[in-house]
């Protein structure tokens, strides 16, 4: 096992913004639903089917801009550990309004 890094890796951050957040949106399901799961360049059929597989996927005509995401998400999120302070639900609270 390699060594822990001190730090959220890029590549982490990036396969939760697609598995968990992309994948499951209602915005992309209604885009493949939209289109009746047809691909718009060749316009073959999502299938499952043995032997006749094809996955669609759905893509981001201004561009996703992932790597501003990611950014931002180092920015304001998972900020350098000098920017962090561990606090109590209460005085957490008190701070935040």
């Amino acid at each position: 096992m390699g060594k822990r890094l001190p730090y959220t890796p890029r590549s982490k951050i990036r396969n939760v913004l697609r598995r968990y957040i992309w994948l499951r949106s209602r915005e992309r399901a209604a885009a493949l639903k939209r289109e009746k799961y047809h691909c718009q360049n060749c316009k073959r059929k999502q299938s499952k089917a043995k032997g006749k597989e094809l996955s669609l996927e759905v893509h981001h005509l201004d561009g996703a801009h992932l790597e501003y995401i990611i950014d931002e998400i180092y920015k304001y999120l998972l900020c350098h550990i000098d920017r962090l302070m561990p606090l109590c639900v209460e005085c957490h609270s008190k701070i935040k309004h």
